[in-house]
C-alpha cells in the first residue's frame, strides 16, 4: 500500500511517498481503508519537531481521516467490516497517521459515520470538532455534554469563526441552543462565519467591536472560544459576563498572555487552557458521542455553503497540503487517499489579513 512517511523532522520536504506492507489488525483493533485524510496545524507542527524526534522506522502524519473498515482483530464485532467510519487521534503517540491507504488502530478510534455523512465531513471532525466540544463543556456551571438546549440561555463568543475549530464551535454551540457571536477580520470570513450559523458576526478590527458584541450579548458573554488570547485579552474582558470563562485552545503565535488582574477578579473570570490530546478520556469519549450525534442530524457540515471551504490534494501532494495549512489557508485541507472526488482539485492561497 502507498503511504506518506517522514524519518526526520523538518519542513514539508521530509515527507515522501513509499510502498509499505499491509498489516493485519491485532486484538481490539480494526483496519481501515482510508478514503480521505484531514490535515490540521498540529500535523505540520509535529512533522516540524514540536512533538520530539522521529522514532526508528519513521512516522506517517495526520491525525484525522475517514474510510471503511476492511478487517477486524480478535474481540471486535466482525459485523464492523464494511462500516464507514471517521477517525480521531490516529497519530497521537502512535507511528501511523491517516496519510496512507490503510491504517490499523484501536477500534474505538474508528467511529461509525452516520448515514448521509460524507467522508469529507468525517475527515474534518477529529481534532477541530473535539477541540470545539471541549471549549463548550468546561465551564464550571455548564453542561458536560452537548445537544439541543444544552447551552440555552448562554452566549458563546467564538474568536476566529472562519477557522476549522471556530467553525465547529459555531455549529456545535448553535445546535446546543446558544446565542452565538463570532469575530472575524474580513468580509469574506464574515460570510463564512454567517454560513456556519453564527447569529452575530463582528469585525474585531473595527473600533466599536466591544460595543457591537455588547449589543449582541446584553448580559455578557458566558464562554469565549479563544484562538488568539494575547491579542484578544482586553476585548474579552470588556464583554465577558460575571463568572464567564475564556477557553484557550491556541496561542495565536504569541508566548505570553496579559491579564488585567483587578477586572478579572471583580468578574470572577476563569481562564481555561485546553489541548485535545491530553484532555480527560471521559471528555474525549463524550465528545465523540456528541459529535457523531450532531453529524447525524446535519448540525455539522463542510463546504463553502456551510462556511468551511474544502481544499483538496492527492496523496502524493501531502507536502503541499501541509504547506497550505501552515500558510493559514482558510477552510479545511483534505488529502484524497483512495477517494476520487467529482470536483477537480482546487488549491487556494490564504486570505490576506
Amino acid at each position: 500500500m502507498r503511504a506518506i512517511v517522514y524519518e526526520r523532522t523538518g519542513d514539508s520536504e521530509v515527507l515522501r511517498l513509499v510502498e509499505r506492507p499491509r498489516t493485519d489488525p491485532g486484538p481490539g483493533r480494526v483496519r481501515v481503508r482510508v478514503a480521505v485524510s484531514g490535515v490540521n496545524p498540529t500535523d505540520w507542527k509535529a512533522r516540524s519537531g514540536a512533538h520530539g524526534p522521529v522514532p526508528p522506522g519513521g512516522l506517517v502524519p495526520n491525525q484525522d481521516g475517514a474510510g471503511v473498515v476492511d478487517a477486524v482483530g480478535a474481540g471486535v464485532d466482525p459485523a464492523r467490516v464494511g462500516e464507514r467510519v471517521w477517525i480521531w487521534e490516529a497519530a497521537w503517540r502512535r507511528p501511523d497517521g491517516t496519510a496512507q491507504e490503510e491504517i490499523v488502530l484501536p477500534a474505538r478510534q474508528a467511529v461509525p459515520l452516520p448515514p448521509g455523512a460524507s467522508f469529507d465531513l468525517g475527515a474534518s471532525l477529529g481534532i477541530p470538532a473535539m477541540t470545539a466540544h471541549r471549549t463548550l463543556t468546561v465551564h464550571p456551571e455548564g453542561p458536560a455534554a452537548l445537544g439541543p438546549s444544552a447551552l440555552a440561555g448562554r452566549t458563546v463568543l467564538v474568536a476566529g469563526g472562519a477557522g476549522a475549530v471556530g467553525h465547529a464551535a459555531i455549529e456545535l454551540a448553535r445546535w446546543s441552543g446558544a446565542n452565538v457571536v463570532t469575530t472575524v477580520s474580513s468580509p469574506g470570513k464574515a460570510a463564512l462565519a454567517a454560513a456556519a450559523g453564527a447569529h452575530h458576526v463582528v469585525n474585531y478590527r473595527e473600533p466599536d467591536a466591544a460595543e457591537a458584541i455588547g449589543k449582541a450579548a446584553p448580559d455578557g458573554v458566558h464562554i469565549v472560544v479563544e484562538v488568539n488570547p494575547g491579542a484578544n485579552a482586553e476585548l474579552n474582558q470588556q464583554v465577558l459576563a460575571t463568572n464567564g470563562v475564556v477557553v484557550i485552545y491556541a496561542d495565536g503565535g504569541g508566548t505570553h498572555l496579559p491579564i488585567p488582574i483587578l477586572p478579572s477578579m471583580m468578574s470572577n473570570t476563569r481562564l481555561q487552557f485546553i489541548l485535545v490530546y491530553t484532555m480527560p478520556d471521559t471528555a474525549k469519549l463524550q465528545a465523540v458521542k456528541d459529535i457523531t450525534a450532531a453529524a447525524a442530524v446535519g448540525a455539522l457540515r463542510v463546504g463553502t455553503d456551510a462556511g468551511l471551504p474544502l481544499h483538496r490534494f492527492r496523496l502524493e501532494q501531502t507536502a503541499a497540503a501541509h504547506d497550505a495549512v501552515e500558510a493559514g489557508t482558510v477552510g479545511k485541507v483534505l488529502v484524497d487517499v483512495t477517494h476520487a472526488p467529482e470536483d477537480p482539485e482546487q488549491v487556494h492561497l490564504p486570505d490576506e489579513e
